[in-house]
């Protein structure tokens, strides 16, 4: 039972660094497995990983995998 929105698989970039970000910023950047400028990860589309990836979308590129 899942819908088109939470199905499948998003490719994230990180584009800027987390220095001089906030602390709960930081810390979804790296609860999404990113550690360097430039470096991508697929994560699955969950709820939890939507909500990191909105808090932080100003430093994210976000692609659907």
């Amino acid at each position: 039972m899942s819908d088109a929105k939470t199905a499948g698989a998003l490719r994230v970039t990180l584009l800027k660094s987390t220095h001089g970000q906030l602390k709960n910023i930081a810390a979804s950047v790296r609860g999404l497995g990113l550690r360097k400028r430039h470096q991508t990860v697929t994560v699955p589309a969950t709820p939890q990983n939507r909500g990191m990836i909105e808090t932080a979308g100003h430093l994210l590129q976000v692609e659907q995998a």
